[in-house]
């Protein structure tokens, strides 16, 4: 049985050390935000854009703009003259397009990108709440501005930005993806869904495979290829129906299972179609990898990956990374006002007694492995974990050890109240 032995509490704060699990019955998984390009309201908390809560698609117009039908048409005219159309031909193409839109043939939205329909996605596959953080452009500052809009906000647990997609540089595409990977590891109570590089054919793996090992971090994953959808002309990026899957699996199972094997509801094809021998190249056995979407005959198109992009083999599948990222969540909204009371044998005793009676609902729940509650997970928090040394930091120290329901040792973690509030470190 592996023991915490090596966390350093010198910080005050809520420390959390390797675990997984489920949550309460107040406590809200599978909401994301979506970051992207959008009309940004007059709505502002310290100059920073006020992330919008969205319970239905229709919400997404009314505050951004109706995306009836995607427009392209700045992208159509760079793609004639890029491939030697000259005026004469192009300006009758552009009024024929603009007759059509004064007759009502044909519709422009105030959106160019991918947000709206990664939004939809969403909905579409089984999402009932988000929230959306509209970004004046597609740069990393801007990215960064709307990172810091979403620090306070403790009700989401995902974190998606689509438009990251449309940077035609690969190099500035992923120092936006490390950004947002880098604020869900500080944050430590979310987790990025993040779309891999646009791929169309065999040759495009190998960016795919650059882009995994440049992207590290326990907090994400990463999924390929892109979608068909309709009422986009153009192939759109994945984050936005997976959000959905991961909404989905945990209304009807939880977060201790792996959103995979998922089929995709609005999806008429996929940009590109894996076989086993490729999906191999991309998700090996052991460590990080990409989650490919795969078609099957007679079966649809499903999520077939839960790998993680995290160097640590601990924290390789999605659903264990979440469950931790989940305890987490749950000290924060149930153990916090331990701060305030005597640091003794009294707090020690009803922390020990929240924390057995909610693992006793994971191990009924079956997010825990055991014949017998005792064979399923421990807590801890005595003197023992509470030495002289830490009680006068003004920190309170709780060990728990779980049983996942994959194949592993305990994972033990450690949680630490001080005056900062419920953090976790790694071991």
């Amino acid at each position: 049985m592996q023991t915490s032995t090596h966390l350093n509490l010198t910080a005050p704060g809520v420390y959390l050390e390797n675990i997984p699990i489920l949550p309460g019955k107040d406590l809200l998984t599978g909401v994301p935000v979506f970051l992207g390009v959008a009309p940004v309201n007059n709505a502002q908390e310290n100059g920073l854009p006020v992330p919008t809560m969205l319970t239905l698609w229709t919400q997404f117009g009314q505050y951004f703009g109706q995306p009836l039908l995607h427009s392209y048409l700045l992208h159509l005219v760079r793609v004639l003259f890029a491939n030697g159309s000259r005026l004469s031909s192009v300006l009758p193409l552009l009024d024929h397009i603009l007759s059509a839109l004064q007759n009502g043939l044909a519709e422009i939205e105030t959106l160019d990108g991918y947000l709206a329909h990664a939004v939809r996605g969403f909905f579409t596959n089984g999402g009932r709440l988000c929230y959306v953080v509209p970004l004046l452009n597609n740069t990393l500052s801007e990215l960064q501005t709307g990172l810091r809009a979403i620090e306070g906000l403790d009700v989401i647990d995902l974190v998606c930005a689509p438009d990251i997609m449309q940077n035609s540089e690969a190099e500035v595409a992923m120092e936006m993806q490390k950004a947002v990977l880098e604020h869900c590891e500080r944050m430590g109570d979310r987790f990025a869904i993040l779309d891999g590089f646009s791929i169309t054919k065999i040759e495009d793996i190998e960016a795919l495979k650059i882009q995994q090992q440049r992207l590290i971090g326990d907090n994400g994953a990463l999924y390929t290829p892109w979608l068909k959808i309709e009422n986009a002309p153009m192939n759109i990026p994945p984050c936005g129906h997976i959000a959905g899957i991961y909404a989905r699996n945990d209304r009807q199972v939880g977060v201790y299972r792996a959103p995979a094997n998922y089929l995709l509801e609005g999806v008429l094809d996929l940009s590109f179609l894996f076989t086993d021998t490729d999906a191999e190249i991309l998700n090996p056995q052991t460590g990080s990898g990409v989650n490919c979407i795969r078609s099957f005959r007679s079966r649809g198109m499903r999520i077939w990956g839960s790998r993680t992009l995290s160097q640590n083999p601990e924290w390789q599948y999605i659903n264990i990374r979440r469950l931790k990222i989940t305890v987490l969540r749950w000290a924060e909204r149930n153990l916090a006002d331990a701060l305030f009371e005597p640091n003794n044998r009294d707090l020690w005793g009803r922390i020990e007694r929240e924390l057995t009676v909610y693992c006793e609902s994971l191990w009924e729940q079956g997010a825990i492995h055991g014949d017998s509650s005792e064979e399923a997970f421990y807590v801890k928090c005595d003197e023992e974990t509470n030495p002289p040394a830490i009680r006068n930091t003004g920190q309170i120290v709780t060990e728990i050890g779980l049983a996942p329901t994959t194949p592993s040792e305990f994972i033990v973690i450690s949680l630490v109240h001080g005056s900062s509030g419920v953090r976790f470190v790694e071991s």
